[in-house]
């Protein structure tokens, strides 16, 4: 079973830090953070944790992706620090970026907590709209109301919900933003839809639909945001704390009826008419781009800047034409792996390709797929990527549309069904799996060779023998939580008295971090070790530090590995307590005959205890 509280505190780490983290929400498949210094943050060591698939930055965030258990990953992470809820915080904090990036982490902030509730929903919606085009369900009976209702709920009053989201991120009052949402689509107000002569106090009023809207509740927080912070300075102490959303709430609910609505409806009518006009003239165009580009999309970030377009056309016209081809492209990239997991002959790989084809095929989460195979591997993701441009082009001439937004996934396919031609909906959907299937197996790709080598030893104990010149310290006395509870693995540790780091067996240098703060080894009998010189030293960017090996060195009992300048570091305000731990405990649960007092570089350490010896011994 993973270890979620192991996973989340490596992960705090390789970011820098609680103190590094503006703000943190999940996705689907990913941690994002907004970080105070992405220099701060160490690459090598994220993607060497167990649990993490790999990272990437994009949208002004320091993405983490985890796979399926990042609820887990993220909770364990709320747990160990003070960090809120899965609210999306900080609008105005952390580094700017470009406007592009801005406008891409504002999305993804918003629309992140309630994206599974609301892919949840839309997925019920497209089996009850399914059931009622195949005859197994009447729309006239008080069982299709109920049914009806609960699945369109969230999206007919999506409005209050990205209030709160919005509210969350911009930093403004989240009732008082639940306030001016909840006007937007009173009955009574929704009622004058398109009704003539509408006026306030005499001003007329071109009164549009806010139900399932979008673009007026962002747009309206995002200047209560600013109202506010205003009205709270210069109003009196007594009575700001009521005046502020009666001023609010008078100011902002005219403004949206007089201009924010109507122009955002221009604008998303404009948007859905241009989508609209590209899938009828040239739809073999849009569905290839779509069905091709998504998954590049999604490596980036960047789909989060089409979310908001898919909301717009199923306002506007009630359909999202956008969403047939990403079908496509979703089950390209997993019929690829599921390709990769036919023709491969590594056990490791297959290992890793079998859950990631059932969650790509099933689930529509194809990250686990990507980073751990496809992208390594390079031919099957340009072979899922031809397979999504080609199945995408056919849907989308097939005019195929969903009435409900979902997670594109095999699961979700009856979102689709009834909507279009399903003639080329079944066509475009077998060339999106048939293609890149058939291209990893046939024409293949350079299977990593390691199954051949002789089975591994049973692990067995190995001493470890002391890196550094210093003073043993138990583990539990560092003054850092995740080493200190032993959740980053079983050890000891050494305040150093000089400043050279040594091999503390024979082995392979599997981590030489690029900082010069840490380094992990692997002996010849299995253990894995890592040694982290001081406390947040991945902060000095490498200054004071001096790396002597590589990562893939061979190296052996004594060898020099770095070295370091302690007293530079010490004044830089920098603990050098240096924790030595066990990183691989599933083959190496616990150490003994640890050391005590001072002790030289070469003397024993503790001794590595493997799950075998835990077994004899029982």
């Amino acid at each position: 079973m993973a270890d979620h509280a192991k996973t989340a505190a490596a992960v705090l780490t390789g970011v820098g830090g609680e103190s590094n983290i503006t703000s943190m929400v999940h996705c689907a498949t990913r941690l994002r953070f907004v970080l105070k210094d992405e220099g701060k943050a160490d690459a090598a060591a994220l993607r060497a944790t167990p649990g993490v698939i790999t990272t990437a930055q994009a949208g002004g965030q320091y993405q983490v992706v985890i796979g399926n258990d990042v609820p887990d990953v993220y909770a364990a992470i709320q747990a160990q620090t003070s960090l809120g809820g899965g609210a999306a915080e900080g609008g105005d904090s952390g580094p700017k970026g470009n406007l592009f990036n801005r406008f891409i982490k504002m999305i993804s902030s918003i629309f992140t907590p309630i994206l599974w509730a609301l892919a949840g929903t839309g997925l019920l919606k497209a089996f009850v709209a399914a059931a009622v085009t195949f005859g197994w369900l009447d729309a006239t009976t008080t069982t299709y109301t109920i049914l009806n209702a609960l699945s369109d709920a969230l999206i007919n009053f999506l409005p209050m919900a990205l209030a709160i989201t919005a509210a969350r991120y911009f930093k403004a009052s989240e009732f008082t933003s639940f306030a001016i949402a909840g006007a937007l689509i009173y009955p009574s107000i929704t009622a004058l839809n398109g009704q003539p002569d509408i006026t306030f106090f005499g001003i007329p009023v071109t009164m549009v639909s806010y139900v399932s809207s979008v673009i007026p509740i962002i747009v309206i927080v995002w200047l209560q945001s600013h109202a506010e912070r205003f009205l709270l300075k210069v109003l009196p102490g007594a009575v700001k704390r009521f005046l502020t959303p009666m001023i609010v709430v008078a100011i902002a609910v005219p403004l949206v009826f007089l201009a924010i609505g109507p122009l955002s409806s221009l604008i998303g009518g404009g948007l859905a008419a241009g989508i609209g006009w590209v899938f009828q003239t040239l739809p073999w165009l849009g569905g290839a781009i779509m069905g091709g580009l998504w998954q590049v999309f999604v490596i980036f970030g960047l789909h989060w800047g089409l979310v908001p377009l898919f909301q717009l056309e199923y306002q506007t016209t009630g359909q999202i034409f956008l969403l047939g081809p990403v079908f496509a492209a979703v089950l390209a990239q997993a019929a690829a792996v599921a390709g990769v997991l036919v023709r491969s002959r590594n056990k490791n790989l297959r290992s890793l390709a079998a859950p990631a084809t059932l969650s790509g095929f099933l689930a529509g989460i194809t990250e686990p797929a990507i980073y751990g195979i496809n992208l390594p591997l390079k031919r099957p993701f340009a072979f899922g990527v031809v397979g999504g441009a080609l199945g995408g082009a056919l849907i989308a001439m097939g005019g195929v549309f969903s009435k409900a937004f979902v997670v594109p996934s095999g699961l979700a396919l009856p979102a689709l069904l009834g909507n279009g031609n399903m003639v080329m909906l079944g066509i475009g959907l077998a060339v999106a799996i048939i293609v890149p299937f058939a291209l990893t197996v046939v024409v293949g790709f350079t299977d990593p060779v390691d199954d051949t080598a002789p089975a591994a030893p049973a692990a067995t104990d190995t001493m470890v023998l002391s890196p550094v010149d210093g003073t043993v310290v138990a583990l539990s006395d560092v003054p850092d939580a995740a080493f200190a509870d032993g959740s980053l693995g079983k050890g000891v540790a050494i305040r150093p008295t000089s400043g050279a780091v040594y091999a503390p067996f024979d082995g392979t240098v599997v981590a030489a971090f690029p900082t010069g703060h840490a380094i992990g080894l692997r002996g010849v009998d299995g253990v894995e070790l890592l040694i982290h010189v001081g406390l947040d030293t991945v902060k000095l960017g490498g200054q004071h530090f001096t790396l002597k090996v590589q990562s893939g060195a061979v190296v052996k009992a004594g060898d020099l590995l770095l070295e370091f300048d302690g007293d530079a570091i010490a004044a830089a305000g920098y603990d050098l307590i240096t924790p030595i731990v066990v990183t691989n405990g599933d083959l190496y649960p616990d150490v003994a005959d640890a050391a005590s007092g001072p002790l030289s570089h070469g003397e024993t350490l503790f001794r590595a205890v493997s799950v075998d010896s835990l077994t004899t011994a029982r």
